[in-house]
Order: structure tokens, then C-alpha cells, then sequence
């Protein structure tokens, strides 16, 4: 495909810093559109000259977590020992490079590949679809949040922002952005957040201080192992203790960022040997719960762009809504056809005859006997 527009990630910049072990010469870009140039003979969903969304991750769509819904763990599409799912320029995400380039390669494209409409319009809104509005999305789901509640978002770049604003549309009454860059924190009060300032005083503080000592209901982590303090000094675990120091007891977790096992660029040693001043003490204390998932991109692509998977001449299956198990068995009732009732049909003579012979032996009926009595009394 030819690529029209390509951004590039926070996560990207983890390599461009050289804090991964990404190899040399990768092309990356992992946040594509364009237009198809080519379809190999494999593909019959996907046409030359059609304007596509890519997903970042790369999937197979027939494995085991690809049919449960977890396509960013493919089984298939990453060669690497002791990795599940692949994405295009990325560390250690299989042998694809990415789009910041003039083509990309696209493998098992009728599966990853969102079909849009034609022309140039809307292109810079389209191009969120491939992965910071998924998974800011997917931040907001994995912490929990629920219609009425409250939330804190740490960290106001493009994930931070659009999974403060996909809280917004799952109806969260309150939503808290933590930063401190003043472009940002505008930008998080534009769309309806309320700005914390961390530079100014402790952010965990701030949040208990406006929820009258509670804390938010959930929190998602949207920075990664390359958070910095105020001064600019470097601490990988510093989000994730004040994100738990910001949340009510029970509230949910969701953790987006980008954390290593090992990061030998860190400036510590101990933050060399990875996260592992991560807070579970505190997690079990306030029994909160922890998810930290890759996003599907494929499955989170907007619910009106999945009929654009079938192909030109591929029927619409409409999706039946549910009911409960005795409706159903009433509908089926009545639906089937009816049977053919004794008094209808060609045994109907033979059975009233059969009926008045049964009657003349055995009499009339008792209740019948008791009211012939009293009438002649």
C-alpha cells in the first residue's frame, strides 16, 4: 500500500532514544493509512486502489487468540522465541518493517486492513484509528470504568487525551488529566477534563483533595517506564505509585504505557532490571484491580466500519439480538406450522361417530344426572 499518512508513537520514541533493543536499520511506524497498490492472489476482500486504516499489530485472524479476540497476541505472525504478536517497526514484534516510508507491506490483509471511504477527507481523523484511539479506549475498559464514575488519566499526550475523551463518551462524570506541560493540560480541559498540574503539587493529593478524600473510581496509565519527574529526573515506577495513591479501594487499574522487562538505558540500576518496584503491595492492600493488556486494534475498529471487512459481493449477515430462553421457545411455537386438529380434516366424521358410541355407554355425565333430578323435584 501506498502511505498517506503515518504518525509517529510515544512508544516509537523509546527506540529512537536507543532504550530498546530494537535492531539496526528497522524501518518504523506503526500508525498507517494509504491507498492498496497491489493485492496478491490471496486476497479477495481488499482491491487495488482502496483507501485502508491499518491496525498497528499484525494477525493472523484463525489462531486461538485472534478467534477469542486477542489479536495483538497472535500465535502465528512473530517468529521470535517466547513472543506472542507482531506489529510493523517494532522491537522484538517480528521481521515487519513499518510506515514511515513510502510503502508498506501488509500481510493477511483481508484481516488487518479497515477499509474507509474513498478521497481524502477526514484523513487526519482516520488516521487515529489505527492505534491512539483504540487504545486510549482500551485503557478506559481495562480499568472499568463505568457510566457516573470518576477517573484519572496520568499522562496528557495522544493516548492520555483520548482515553480522558473516550471517558467522556462512556458517560464518566469526572475526569482527571495529570501532566504538566500547559499545551497539554489545555488541551485535556478543551475537551472536558479537568487538568492536574503534577508541577505544582503532588497529583495524588490533588485528586484525593477533589474527590473529599476518596480517590477516583479507576485510573489508566498512559506515560510508560520513561516517566519524569518535575526536575526531568527519570522514574520508571513513579506513575504507577501515584496512580495507586489516586484511586479508591476496589477501583480498576488499566495500564497502556510501555514498560520492559530489562531497560539498560535507565539511569539507575535498579531501574535497569526493569519494573519491579511495581506497587503490588498496594494493589493487594486496596484490592485493586490491575489489567495491563495489549490492544486489539482489529477488534476495537469502530462497530459501523466492520461490515467494510466482507467483500464486494459478500451478503450482510444481520447480527439477531438475543432472547430470553422462554421467548424464544414461543416464537418457535409459532412459527411452526399447525398440526391438524381431530374435529378438522377427513377423520372428522369417524372420530364424532367413534365419540357419540362412547357417550351412549357410558351414559350421561354425572353433573348432568343431579340437575335432571332437581328438575323434577
Amino acid at each position: 500500500m501506498h502511505i498517506t499518512t503515518t504518525n509517529i508513537c510515544g512508544s516509537d520514541l523509546h527506540m529512537y532514544e536507543g532504550r530498546t533493543s530494537v535492531e539496526e536499520g528497522k524501518i518504523l511506524g506503526h500508525e498507517n493509512m494509504g491507498v492498496v497498490a497491489e493485492a496478491g492472489s490471496a486476497v479477495g476482500r481488499i482491491e487495488a486502489g482502496g483507501r485502508v486504516s491499518v491496525p498497528f499489530n499484525i494477525a493472523c485472524g484463525s489462531c486461538r487468540n485472534c478467534e477469542a479476540g486477542w489479536a495483538s497476541f497472535c500465535l502465528r505472525t512473530n517468529p521470535t522465541e517466547g513472543m506472542d504478536g507482531a506489529a510493523y517497526g517494532y522491537a522484538n514484534m517480528g521481521p515487519y518493517d513499518g510506515g514511515q516510508a513510502e510503502y508498506l507491506r501488509v500481510p493477511h490483509a483481508d484481516f488487518n486492513l479497515l477499509r474507509l471511504p474513498p478521497g481524502n477527507d477526514h484523513e487526519n481523523d482516520f488516521t487515529m484509528l489505527s492505534d491512539i484511539f483504540p487504545t486510549g479506549w482500551h485503557g478506559a475498559e481495562l480499568a472499568g470504568l463505568r457510566p457516573g464514575e470518576s477517573v484519572v488519566v496520568f499522562g496528557a499526550g495522544p493516548v492520555g487525551l483520548m482515553a480522558a475523551h473516550s471517558a467522556i463518551i462512556r458517560g464518566a462524570a469526572k475526569v482527571f488529566v495529570v501532566d504538566k506541560e500547559p499545551g497539554r493540560l489545555a488541551l485535556a480541559e478543551k475537551i472536558g477534563a479537568q487538568p492536574v498540574d503534577f508541577s505544582q503539587a503532588d497529583p495524588a493529593q490533588q485528586i484525593l483533595d477533589a474527590t473529599g478524600g476518596k480517590g477516583a473510581d479507576c485510573g489508566v496509565e498512559a506515560v510508560g517506564y520513561q516517566a519524569h519527574d518535575p526536575s526531568g529526573q527519570e522514574h520508571p515506577e513513579l506513575v504507577l505509585d501515584k496512580l495507586v495513591e489516586s484511586v479508591r479501594s476496589t477501583g480498576g487499574i488499566g495500564v497502556v504505557g510501555v514498560y520492559l522487562p530489562q531497560d539498560p538505558g535507565a539511569a539507575t540500576e535498579q531501574a535497569q532490571q526493569g519494573p519491579d518496584s511495581l506497587p503490588v503491595r498496594h494493589f493487594v492492600q486496596q484490592g485493586s484491580a490491575h489489567g495491563h493488556r495489549a490492544v486489539p486494534g482489529q477488534a476495537l475498529q469502530p462497530a459501523a466500519a466492520r461490515p467494510d471487512r466482507r467483500g464486494p459481493r459478500e451478503p450482510v449477515v444481520p447480527r439477531l439480538p438475543r432472547t430470553p430462553p422462554r421467548r424464544r421457545r414461543r416464537r418457535l411455537r409459532q412459527v411452526r406450522p399447525p398440526r391438524e386438529r381431530l374435529d378438522q380434516g377427513p377423520a372428522a366424521a369417524v372420530t364424532e361417530q367413534a365419540g357419540n358410541r362412547a357417550r351412549a355407554r357410558r351414559g350421561p355425565p354425572p353433573h348432568r344426572l343431579r340437575r335432571d333430578r332437581h328438575r323434577s323435584r
